[in-house]
């Protein structure tokens, strides 16, 4: 694996991560349109999906990756 194998493995992840992060907290109605008007809770709750999600798909692209 070279870097730019592992630098398309983040930047795909984070991606992904992202949108499913906010996919699933605009479904739970954790999201609203503007930042703003969102509670301290559901914007960390928001950042806490985006950054496990985005974990999980950096973790996936790597199995991947090596299998």
């Amino acid at each position: 694996m070279n870097t730019f194998d592992i630098l398309m493995i983040i930047a795909l992840g984070t991606l992904a991560g992202t949108g499913i992060g906010l996919c699933i907290g605009f479904a739970a109605k954790r999201q609203e349109q503007p930042w703003s008007m969102m509670t301290k809770k559901d914007k960390m709750i928001n950042l806490a999906l985006i950054l496990f999600f985005s974990a999980v798909c950096i973790a996936g692209l790597v199995w991947y990756e090596l299998a």
